[in-house]
């Protein structure tokens, strides 16, 4: 039986188990190690990954990997996936609780709310534990915040279960989309990741030029990919997959990220004068 993607075959490859990865991988015959997206950063960085679907704060933080040409997860406007749950006013979230397995959603809340909402500055952020953390649902997010003795009166939250939130209508909840957010403030589309390759692999080309052909294939198979997810009504995935991600990077994508890039060293949350990213 031959191997429709001999490079990708030859490496050891991660990617997250979120819905808006699904088009990026599908059709792929190559072995798929899932993880969160801290987890892929870390392998990847260790070296137990050759290629993964990288948090784009991972590329930004440190810029030796390669990144494949023309494939994101991204968003030119609302994403819906990726917001900060919170009850009343904005301006008066004092403790927020972070998704450990958040890199760049998490850093961009920082960066969005250091730049451009003044009132929120001196905000404090908290990780939680998902071991121990079970606010993953509506009334189970509801009891903790209720409870003066949480840690955090908000929580970000990102992936699969933010659409089961979020879908859920909860009352009373507000939602400062990330995506929306970006937008709103600097009008350009935000990047949430990246495929990263290690830079050493002989035949990085090879492996870019297959990843963009599986995101075509992926793309022109949406039907087909929301019709086999079990975890989302069809006409929610239909419209999160079509209207909400986008999977191109482009010029206006890549302007977002050196934006993303200058915030992150203006708040120190980066090293400043790092090189840009280099593309594949």
């Amino acid at each position: 039986m031959s191997v429709r993607y001999p490079a990708l075959a030859a490496v050891r490859l991660g990617c997250v188990p979120y819905l808006n990865s699904k088009p990026l991988i599908f059709g792929c015959d190559a072995h798929v190690h899932f993880d969160h997206p801290s987890g892929l950063a870390r392998d990847l960085s260790s070296g137990a990954l050759d290629v993964a679907l990288v948090p784009v704060f991972e590329a930004l933080r440190n810029p030796p990997w390669l990144a494949v040409d023309d494939v994101a997860i991204a968003c030119d406007g609302p994403v819906f996936s990726v917001f900060l749950a919170h009850r009343g006013e904005l301006e008066n979230v004092r403790r927020i609780a972070l998704d450990p397995a958040s890199l760049t959603s998490a850093h961009l809340l920082k960066v969005l709310l250091a730049e451009f909402h003044e009132a929120e500055r001196g905000t404090d952020f908290q990780s939680v534990s998902r071991e121990t953390d079970d606010t993953t649902t509506i009334g189970s997010l509801e009891r903790r915040i209720a409870n003066p003795s949480y840690v955090a009166d908000a929580r970000l939250l990102i992936g699969n279960q933010a659409i089961d939130f979020r879908t859920a209508h909860p009352a009373g909840w507000r939602f400062l989309d990330l995506g929306e957010e970006w937008k709103r403030c600097t009008g350009l589309p935000f990047v949430f990741a990246l495929w990263l390759m290690r830079p050493s692999l002989p035949n990085a080309a090879a492996i870019a030029a297959e990843l963009r052909a599986i995101k075509r294939g992926g793309i022109a198979h949406i039907p087909e990919i929301v019709r086999a997810d079990r975890e989302h009504d069809p006409a929610v995935a239909t419209r999160y997959l079509t209207e909400h991600i986008r999977f191109d990077c482009g010029p206006r994508e890549r302007a977002g990220l050196d934006q993303f890039r200058e915030l992150l060293e203006k708040h120190g949350l980066i090293a400043a004068g790092g090189k840009p990213i280099e593309f594949v």
